[in-house]
């Protein structure tokens, strides 16, 4: 959704404009003027280290207390030892705006977040891989915090972080560079005004609406859980399942572990990349990326037949396989092949189902998907082997009830996902909404003076 969309809301526009002389921004209003925030910063400082952590010290924000929206999130804070120069220095106060200048997710830098009363009462400091700006008589800091958290600051620090030093770093002069039209104080202050009560306004029905899918998805997770745990007879007799975190099952499941459940458990390899032979192809060819609870038709990448030759690990499954994401940020991912494919090393494949059908071992995994994870992230990063997962056990009924659980789970879920996927939509139409309102009032693309009492 864009500037014009928001326009065609009917809000008023300014009587007469004027080239930006940027391209990018457009025209603004006639009065507005354009400049660098260099032009209206009283303060442009770095943050502080300190030495060691020490809970006796000075509180030292950090971008982990800053929300990638720009809101706090001061829960445990760190506190370290600094001289009383490096607090005077960098001590905080209401009303300015602390950006971040480097962090290790690009999602994170230029988040920028404004001082407020209870965060200036912290008597804190801020790190050095943040930086401060404190905005002078002639700006209102909560439009500039709109400016510099919104679309126009973002992208601009986007840009010129990856382009002046190929990393995603921001620094001072980065900063103070950013382009902004700026309106007469009272204007500021009128659309700071206008823009935290909208921007209030659909943070409440988004967060209500974020509220609705949470108890949505978790009637789809019980409803699962327990169709593939105590089947659909309400009134059949149960016993130990011999799995303590599952207490009970009906008493003529019968537990069958991975291997006895499925023909094989396999995976697959990456071919050398380096080798254009072995791509380009039309054999296709998975990675964890592409499992999505879905069916997988086509993906990104396809193989030859030299890749298939060459490597013995590379073994192309039949459609129907399902798969399973054993490690990395996508681990307990999975997907069920729509076609013959091959798959890389993350992939755990469950090939020629025998005791287990697929789509009843996909729903137990599903349901058990935190279990697993958490089982396996006693290292660090999640990590999961095919060991692992051979030795999982799955107890479940006869092929044919397990096939009408199927049919009970997806029927009931026709109903429960279209309306997820409804809701979500809503969210998402909000939120763009709410980025192309504020990106049109700080540009004055729209006039709001009229609508703020």
């Amino acid at each position: 959704m864009d500037n014009a969309a928001v326009q065609q809301g009917k809000r008023a526009t300014y009587p007469a404009y004027k080239p930006s002389g940027v391209e990018w921004l457009g025209d603004v209003p006639e009065h507005w003027e354009v400049n660098r925030a260099k032009a209206i910063l009283a303060r442009n400082d770095g943050g502080v280290w300190g030495e060691d952590f020490d809970d006796d010290g000075v509180i030292v924000l950090r971008s982990t207390e800053q929300t990638v929206g720009g809101e706090w999130n001061i829960v445990d804070p760190a506190k370290r030892r600094l001289t009383a120069t490096e607090y005077a220095a960098c001590r905080l106060r209401e009303g300015d705006l602390v950006v971040t200048k480097s962090s290790g997710s690009s999602l994170h830098i230029g988040k920028t977040s404004i001082v407020t009363t209870e965060v200036e009462s912290l008597n804190c400091c801020y790190s050095n891989f943040m930086q401060r700006l404190r905005v002078d008589p002639n700006a209102v800091p909560q439009f500039m915090w709109y400016v510099l958290n919104g679309e126009l600051g973002r992208k601009q620090f986007d840009y010129f972080s990856s382009t002046t030093t190929g990393l995603a770093n921001l620094n001072g002069e980065i900063i103070g560079n950013v382009t902004l039209s700026l309106p007469p104080l009272s204007e500021q202050r009128a659309i700071a005004v206008f823009l935290d009560r909208e921007t209030a306004r659909m943070d409440a029905l988004i967060e209500k609406k974020r509220r609705q899918v949470e108890l949505l998805q978790e009637k789809r997770s019980a409803l699962i859980s327990h169709a593939v745990t105590k089947g659909l007879d309400p009134n059949a007799p149960l016993k130990d399942s011999g799995i303590e975190w599952l207490g009970e099952v009906p008493e003529h499941w019968h537990t069958w572990k991975v291997t006895h459940g499925f023909q094989r458990l396999g995976s697959g390899t990456t071919p050398k990349s380096d080798n254009m032979d072995y791509y380009g192809g039309d054999i296709p060819w998975v990675t964890t990326s592409e499992l999505r609870e879905n069916v997988i038709e086509d993906t990104a990448n396809e193989v030859t037949d030299a890749a298939l030759r060459d490597y013995p690990g590379l073994r192309l499954y039949p459609a129907g396989t399902l798969l399973f994401a054993m490690y990395g940020a996508t681990i307990g991912r999975m997907g069920i092949l729509g076609v013959p494919a091959t798959v890389n090393q993350a992939c755990a494949a469950f090939v020629g189902p025998k005791h287990l059908t697929t789509k009843f071992t996909y729903y137990w995994l599903w349901m058990r998907r935190p279990t697993l994870i958490a089982l396996s992230a006693g290292g660090g990063q999640p990590n999961l082997s095919q060991d692992d997962l051979r030795e999982v056990r799955i107890p479940a009924p006869s092929i044919d009830e397990q096939l009408k659980i199927v049919q009970y789970i997806e029927t009931e879920l026709g109903g429960l996902d279209p309306l997820v996927q409804r809701i979500s939509k809503s969210i998402d139409v909000l939120m763009e909404y709410r980025t192309a309102l504020i990106s049109a009032a700080v540009t004055g693309k729209i006039d709001v003076r009229g609508e703020v009492a």
